[in-house]
């Protein structure tokens, strides 16, 4: 994974005030859903559901190619994994915008979700990789030039918790004892996108985003 330590000096210093202060209300557009993050659906409702792999369907995976393949109309969000998890808690509630924030119960780290349209991320040539470096550079307020060959490719989960299968951008930092992850991913067919952002001060970004991605997952509907 990227660290600060192979980020340019001034993406490094951006990328911490924007972990600290980040918010996008007027900059990205909410899309879905209204009224708070415990209205979505459980992820056991995820999980028990199987996953359709005839033709047209989604399938078991989304890379950022198999995104280019989406119906203009699919709809896509946030899973919410994290509310039936006893090591979480609620932080801000869902903001109308959007995005809302879960935090570990013993302060160590939190976790901003957001979902929406990307209606003002820069338009970039090429599949939904490239899209989801012009919202990292958006969250960064860095051009999207600098943010690609310091980003990294990862993955949210598809569906249930666990699964892998969506690949994201992602930008990895340390300063001192605190580690932060912020990871996007754009869906160019159907303008919209997802991002976390994790920040913790005494533990690891890394570690804590796969614990999320054991319970939390990314929900496509065709």
């Amino acid at each position: 994974m990227t660290r600060t330590s192979s980020i340019p000096r001034r993406l490094a210093s951006t990328a911490i005030a924007a972990v600290a202060v980040l918010s996008l209300s007027g900059c990205l557009y909410a899309q879905i859903p209204e009224g708070s993050p415990s209205d979505r659906p459980s992820p056991s409702t995820e999980t028990d559901a199987p996953i359709d792999e005839s033709p047209g369907s989604t399938g078991s995976t989304l890379t950022f190619d198999e995104g280019l393949e989406l119906a203009s109309d699919t709809y896509i969000e946030w899973g919410d994994g994290l509310a039936v998890d006893d090591g979480w808690k609620i932080v801000s509630p869902d903001d109308g915008n959007g995005g809302w924030t879960y935090g570990t119960v013993d302060g160590t780290c939190t976790a901003r979700f957001w979902q929406g349209y990307t209606t003002d991320v820069p338009v970039v040539a090429g599949d939904d990789s490239a899209s989801s470096d012009a919202i990292l550079g958006l969250l960064l307020q860095t051009p999207t030039a600098e943010v690609t060959p310091v980003a990294t490719t990862g993955e949210f989960s598809y569906m249930a918790g666990g699964s892998g299968g969506v690949e994201t951008r992602q930008i990895v930092g340390v300063d001192g004892s605190r580690t932060w992850l912020m990871a996007a991913r754009a869906f160019t067919q159907t303008g919209v996108g997802l991002y976390v952002i994790v920040d913790c001060t005494a533990a690891d970004a890394e570690a804590t985003m796969a614990v999320i991605n054991e319970e939390n997952a990314v929900v496509v509907t065709p």
